[in-house]
């Protein structure tokens, strides 16, 4: 049996770090982890092979090897994948869809011979056995949330690591909290369950052993959903680390509690985690009380961050507008509380109703649902597919203010700045030949051919060497970062200084061309 496996292209998104890895040389910034996985699940005696169409583009010779065609895709995915299955069909290779598109939208993919609707470790058994005895069906579904100490290592053999900037594994599924907007308990349940450690230092056994020696994203949604059994991990990591010459280094997802626990943070550090992703939301209690963000409601998120980054954790930060309770200040707020507490990585989105979650089901009895959400909700035609409290079009000028405001260089070399003053790396991280490579590309693309932005960058890289020598890798990662979030939501002609409108009593200074009233 022949499988073809394809990852098809995501669009150009906030996370697709698009222009960044024109920086670092590199094609895609996280490899088809659900793919790979998937690929050790299937008789070894298959042939597979794989297609990671954000790496290069898929030719109907591949097709055509293939007898079968295994379509793993997100939202975001569904042109792309669209088009992969309709190429499938024009030359009549048979299609196996799963992931995210398929649950979310399984009534919408007849042309798909087989959907599997579930995980992958409690459904394709069942698909192979009858593949195998020639009487597949055309829906495979489980409810089910099986424990995962029989998930294998992914297949890390169908892929070139050097296509990629970093790696990913999965240590858990599943979220203990509730959050209205999110699918994730929706399709992982709130149970957290794990792998043990010994599956996890295999898989990253694995990856040393085959020459990766960058960073690995764990892509829990919430990876410390079960501390006690987290805690034991890392003590087994640090072990791990430091049986190598290189250390990994880690990043992650978590729920901002991760502030209440300092011994938590610490072996996190201690680990080799730099970087952790946070939904924080909003700055409003009031929209923190409607999704049903309590664990965002024990101490002021300010504090938390602060805590967080004190000990060796740079933040990323999730945001969201378009929630009913948002006041009309709210744009200028989320701006003065990512700038404040210096989020350098604050992925802003439109609330968006995504199938099966508490909020879709809230909106459609109130008849409030309008269409399809596209599954980017930093693109403002295809989120905020619900008719909000606020008028639409405030919330999308607000939006684009938003957007263009934090991420104009200006904005963005202080907000840097900020976080450089509050962060506190265990150790200076060192630079291998790969990131030396990555620095001296920034200096030609940052550094010389932006004219709008260079000043900027050569101040940070003064600061860096002059201030900030332990965090000075993070500064220039962190630079490379603001190019392709530049490119995505700057438009230059749309100026402004930093002090015309801000000040340290967090007061907004209105001003022809700043924020839509």
């Amino acid at each position: 049996m022949k499988i073809l496996l394809i990852y098809p292209k995501v669009s150009e998104t906030f996370w697709s770090f698009k222009h960044a890895l024109r920086v670092v040389d590199r094609k895609s910034a996280f490899p088809p982890l659900g793919a790979l996985t998937v690929a050790a699940m299937l008789p070894a005696s298959w042939n597979k092979r794989l297609v990671d169409m954000n790496v290069r583009d898929l030719q109907d010779a591949d097709l055509r090897w293939a007898d079968y065609v295994f379509v793993s895709a997100m939202i975001a995915q569904e042109r792309s994948a669209r088009i992969v299955i309709e190429r499938c069909r024009r030359l009549g290779i048979k299609i196996v869809g799963g992931g995210p598109l398929f649950h979310s939208y399984q009534d919408d993919f007849h042309e798909v011979d087989h959907v599997i609707l579930g995980e992958a470790e409690a459904v394709l058994s069942q698909f192979v056995r009858d593949l195998q005895s020639g009487t597949p069906r055309a829906r495979y579904r489980s409810g089910e949330h099986p424990p995962l100490e029989n998930t294998p290592i992914p297949l890390w053999s169908l892929i070139n690591f050097s296509d990629y900037v970093t790696m990913s594994v999965q240590y858990s599924r599943g979220c203990p909290f509730n959050c209205e907007f999110c699918d994730v308990i929706i399709m992982n349940g709130r149970v957290p369950r794990t792998k043990t450690n010994e599956q996890m230092l295999a898989e990253l056994d694995a990856l040393y052993e085959l020459g990766w020696r960058g960073s690995v994203f764990i892509v829990d949604d919430n990876f410390i959903g079960h501390r006690k059994r987290v805690k034991g991990l890392l003590r087994e990591i640090i072990r791990w680390q430091g049986r190598r010459r290189r250390r990994f280094t880690f990043f992650t997802e978590a729920s901002v509690d991760l502030a209440e626990d300092e011994e938590l943070m610490r072996l996190m550090v201690a680990a080799g985690f730099n970087k952790v992703f946070l939904g924080l939301e909003t700055p409003s209690e009031e929209g923190l009380k409607e999704c049903g963000k309590a664990q965002n409601l024990r101490r002021s998120l300010s504090d938390s961050v602060t805590i967080i980054q004190n000990n060796g954790l740079a933040v990323m930060g999730g945001f969201i507008i378009g929630f009913d309770s948002d006041p009309p200040d709210i744009f200028q707020r989320q701006v003065q509380f990512i700038q404040k507490n210096g989020i350098v990585t604050a992925m802003i989105g439109l609330l968006t109703a995504i199938p099966g979650t508490r909020l879709y089901h809230r909106l459609e009895r109130e008849g409030r649902l309008l269409f399809r959400p596209s599954g980017d909700n930093t693109d403002v035609s295809g989120s905020l597919n619900f008719i909000p409290k606020m008028e639409r079009r405030k919330i999308i000028d607000g939006y684009r203010w938003v957007m263009n405001t934090i991420y104009s260089p200006e904005m963005y070399y202080n907000r840097t700045l900020a976080f450089l003053r509050q962060y506190r790396p265990m150790a200076t991280t060192s630079l291998s030949g790969e990131d030396l490579y990555a620095f001296f590309r920034s200096i030609w693309f940052l550094g010389l051919r932006e004219p709008k932005s260079r000043g900027y960058y050569w101040k940070l890289l003064k600061e860096g060497i002059a201030r900030y020598r332990r965090s000075f890798a993070d500064a220039m990662t962190m630079a490379i970062y603001g190019y392709h979030f530049r490119k995505m939501f700057w438009t230059p002609h749309v100026s402004f200084k930093w002090s015309d409108w801000w000040s340290e009593d967090a007061n907004v200074v209105g001003r022809s061309g700043a924020c839509p009233k």
